[in-house]
């Protein structure tokens, strides 16, 4: 099973932007789909982003509207998240999650998960 950790998150001014990353460790990440989540004060953990494997593939939430992109590299066993024209409402902790499978890692049902970090949007 893979070790995820995220890093990158910080406190940022409406419409700026961010790069969240997600290290992986004790496996290749080639091996897994993976995906990113938030969970807001107060809210239910809320999909973000995913990418397969190989980075053929990617989803989106609604929500993101052209805002994030998701990207991966393999050969450094890491994925990114590119967040741009944040606003209050992306205030969040950011999850990376991972799993073999993409229905499971798209459900937030990931085998694996990071322990998160914290991104906050001032307005």
């Amino acid at each position: 099973q893979v070790q995820l950790a995220e890093s990158g998150g910080g406190l940022v001014q409406a419409g700026g932007s961010l790069r969240l990353s997600c290290a992986a460790s004790g496996d290749d990440i080639s091996n897994y789909a993976m995906a990113w989540f938030r969970r807001a004060p107060g809210k239910e953990r809320e999909f973000v982003a995913a990418i397969s494997r190989y980075g053929t593939t990617t989803h989106y939430a609604d929500f993101v509207k052209g805002r994030f992109a998701i990207s991966r590299d393999n050969a450094k066993n890491s994925m990114l998240l590119q967040m741009s024209d944040l606003s209050a409402e992306d205030t969040a902790v950011y999850y990376c999650a991972g799993d073999t499978r993409w229905g499971t890692v798209v459900g937030g049902r990931g085998e694996s998960w990071g322990q998160g970090t914290q991104v906050t949007v001032s307005s």
